[in-house]
Order: C-alpha cells, then structure tokens, then sequence
C-alpha cells in the first residue's frame, strides 16, 4: 500500500484590504499624501508599532483585474511581468475612528511604479494593501532620540517625531533635494530638525547623512535612534553609529528602504544576499 503523497506547505495568503481614495495633495514638489479609506479599513491587521508600514499592490488597469487579487491562482494564469507588483509604504497616519489613513509617495517623474500612481490618483481609485506591519516605536526613557533619512523615510520619521513626549530632546538629519521639499513638521522644542539639501544630485548619491551625524552635537546620555534611508547611506551611518559612536544595537532602529540603482524587486531579492545586509544577523 503506498503511502499518500502531501501536499507541498503553503503559508496562507495575507488578507488584503480594499480602499478607496478620498483625497490626494502634493506636499512638495516630490512629495504627494494619498488618503484612503471606506468600507475595506475593517480588514487592516491591527499593529501598535509607530513604525506602521504596508505591501501595496499595484496592477496593471489594462488588464480590468478586480482586488482583492487571486494571487495564486494570478501567478499560473498571468506572465510575471502582468501580474500585480508589491511596494512597501510607511502609513503617514491612520485615522480608526474617522476609518482612512495617509501614505506619503515620493514622486520622481515616471520612475517606478507607486510614485506614478500616486501623482496622479483620484477620489474613487483603488488602494490595495496588505498589513500593517511594524517593529519599533521610541524609546520614552531615552535620554535623547536621533532620527536620520531621506526622503523615503520622513513619513515615519515625522510619525516618530510626532510620538514623542513634549519635553523629548535631540537631533534629526532630513535629506531632501531642495528647499521646497522641507515640510512643517510638528516636534518638541527640544529636537533640533538638521535640513540637508541634495541641491539636483539624485538621491542615493550623497554622504550628506552620514557626514552630518558625524560631524554633528552629540548630546549626554542614552540614546534611542531610528535611522533608514538608502542602503548605501545605512552602511556608511552604521559605521558612525556603532563604530564611531559605540553604541548597542538595541538602541538602533537602522534599514535600508531601497537602493540606488536598484528595482524594488531587485532590492527585496538581495536582502538575503551580503551586498543587502546592512547588519550581521
């Protein structure tokens, strides 16, 4: 008699949320809020992180595909190149009560897939998500908090700073290409906002933020840092901050959100290889 043969394990799919888009607003000139929300915000996953963040899905709207995406069942029926593509977004704000939350897209012209959408979505539009997600939320007992990023990264920096209790003191280094790209930001009187300008240099392509903490104040005490941009970046201020500044990984939230010359795809693959590994496991 022969044994039954089992069926190869497959993880469950992520359940996937359904929203609609209420309303959009450039922020600046590379930077546009997209607010969301309706019936589908009962199906987010609950998270308590500051750091929120969620896979979007993106298809393409010639092909009239209806979310929640089949996925499974999209990768045997449709070549890799139409089936819906994932981004990873920070969630700016979300909003239980009023049911919508807010993603801030980086915009870069016709660049990638998100930015587009995003700079030139309408009320009624389709958002499709998957989370939230998140690991960290700063330290109160800190005696001061560091937060380092590019434009990638001001959404859940701005979250972060926003979370902090008002007498919080401390440092914040925002690379952004111009000075119409510096945004208002609500933070305690005791943290200092560092603006530093890529003045038309692509992104990716500076050492502004590591050159900046470096050769910035560093205030007494323990400090509680977030730190994500670009990869290349994160592996230069990874050097500053554990080499030069000695401090513990405990006390460093620190990611890369892409990579320069790199498609998020490409990105996501090479986490698992040296070249995306910013810290030793």
């Amino acid at each position: 008699m022969s044994s039954p043969v089992s069926e190869p394990f497959r993880k469950p799919p992520r359940p996937q949320a359904v929203l609609t888009v209420l309303e959009t607003r450039w922020l600046s000139p590379h930077l546009v809020r997209v607010v969301a929300g309706g019936p589908g915000f009962a199906d987010l996953q609950e998270c308590d992180a500051t750091d929120k963040y969620a896979k979007l899905l993106f298809a393409k709207p010639e092909l009239g595909l209806v979310p929640p995406y089949d996925l499974a069942a999209l990768k045997d029926a449709l070549p890799a190149e139409d089936r819906p593509v994932k981004r990873t977004y920070t969630i700016r704000w979300l909003d239980p009560a009023g049911q919508r939350l807010a993603i801030d897209f980086v915009v870069h012209g016709d660049e990638g897939v998100a930015g587009p959408w995003a700079a030139k979505a309408s009320p009624g539009d389709a958002l499709v998500l998957m989370g939230p997600s998140g690991k960290w939320s700063p330290d109160q007992d800190a005696d001061w908090h560091l937060f380092v990023g590019d434009d990638s990264a001001l959404p859940a920096i701005a979250a972060g700073i926003e979370a902090l209790h008002p007498h919080a003191l401390g440092h914040a280094y925002l690379e952004v290409d111009s000075a119409a790209d510096i945004l208002p930001l609500v933070a305690p009187a005791g943290l200092e906002l560092h603006w530093l300008q890529r003045d038309g240099r692509p992104a990716g392509t500076t050492t502004l933020l590591a050159d900046a903490v470096a050769a910035g104040p560093w205030l007494e005490g323990t400090v509680d840092a977030f730190v994500h941009g670009e990869r290349g970046a994160m592996k230069a201020l990874r050097d500053v901050l554990f080499k030069e500044k000695g401090l513990a990984r405990s006390q460093v939230s620190l990611s890369g959100y892409w990579a320069y010359g790199r498609e998020e795809d490409t990105f996501q693959a090479e986490k698992r290889e040296p070249i995306g590994k910013i810290l030793d496991d």
